[in-house]
């Protein structure tokens, strides 16, 4: 266990209860999350994993954009279901990149070539429908966490492995927030968007 580990632990906690919250806060912790386990992954021959990081940060930092200044005149983004033509168009990108990332690592001698490839497509798709405030994220993380709690936990990333069980937990109920911002006018439940603008 190293400090990179236990800081990944505390920033990922934080960041996930604050995306719960709809609380902006959430973007720049979660961007110190990822360069936490940028690091981590690193060190420990995860090039993948580690690439993955690269990713989010992007991610976050056009999340951390759109939920304050949102898609169009009246401010943040509200949350909203995702539509069948978003889940079409993001099967469409998700299937093929899991099949070529699957080959790539195949060919580097991966040791779970099809587990990783596609945890790692669908933290992607995921990611993106959270910076969007699409509800549908939260099925997916909670997918991917339940296979992340048995291949880090094969890769000995045991702290790392025991934060899952934890974002499974935090993930249901942000589906549940979600859901009751949905039937709220105004698109949130929580008061924390409206008072924690942070422009990036």
């Amino acid at each position: 266990m190293s400090w990179f580990e236990i800081a990944g632990f505390i920033t990922g906690a934080v960041s996930v209860w604050l995306y719960v919250r709809e609380n902006v806060w959430a973007w720049p912790v979660g961007i110190a999350n990822s360069l936490s386990w940028l690091v981590l992954f690193g060190l420990s021959r995860l090039y993948l994993d580690m690439g993955l990081q690269i990713v989010y940060i992007g991610l976050e930092v056009a999340g951390w954009y759109w939920w304050v200044r949102g898609s169009n005149r009246s401010g943040g983004l509200r949350v909203q279901r995702t539509r069948r033509v978003e889940v079409l168009l993001l099967a469409g990108i998700g299937v093929p990149a899991t099949l070529g990332l699957w080959a790539a690592m195949a060919a580097v001698s991966d040791a779970q070539p099809l587990p990783d490839a596609t945890t790692t497509v669908v933290s992607l798709l995921a990611q993106y429908m959270l910076t969007r405030k699409l509800l549908g994220n939260w099925y997916l993380w909670i997918a991917v966490d339940v296979a992340y709690v048995v291949m880090y936990s094969i890769q000995h990333l045991y702290l790392t492995a025991a934060l899952q069980p934890l974002f499974i937990a935090m993930s249901v109920v942000g589906l549940r927030q979600w859901r009751r911002s949905v039937a709220v006018p105004g698109g949130s439940a929580t008061g924390d968007q409206a008072t924690a603008a942070v422009t990036p």
